[in-house]
């Protein structure tokens, strides 16, 4: 993995289902909220790409659940870069409980796309040397 960053996030009462465990449709959120982190703590701003005509949609979403989370947990999403982005940009993840026990790993694929458009486009050479620096 090229570079990875960790994002803490605590499980909310609205995120689980009557027996208190996260329903899995908010395993993708969890994922976006890591991203943009992980964007973040690269000194590249997500609302700051769109503004300048870059989108990200999601191209493929893949999840392996292996024990579940529950309300008021303490998660920790472990997000890596998977390798140089081209024209998308792929992510590995693994989330951890508070005990540090792998509940769940997932990948996503995203695209760069110019807003205007909406066609594929390189990665911004900004992005590359941000990662290319690190």
């Amino acid at each position: 993995m090229l570079i990875t960053s960790n994002t803490k996030l605590k499980v909310r009462y609205s995120e689980t289902d009557q027996m208190g465990v996260v329903h899995h449709g908010n395993y993708a959120q969890y994922l976006e909220l890591a991203r943009i982190d992980w964007l973040s703590r690269l000194g590249i701003s997500y609302k700051s790409m769109e503004e300048n005509g870059i989108m990200l949609p999601v191209f493929t979403l893949d999840f392996k659940f292996k024990k579940s989370a529950f309300f008021d947990d303490e998660l920790t999403v472990k997000t890596s870069l998977k390798k140089i982005p081209t024209v998308k940009i792929i992510f590995d993840y693994e989330i951890f409980n508070g005990q540090q026990e792998l509940i769940t790993t997932a990948s996503t694929i995203l695209v760069f796309v110019n807003s205007e458009t909406r066609k594929p486009i390189q990665c911004p050479s900004y992005l590359l040397d941000k990662i290319n620096n690190y």
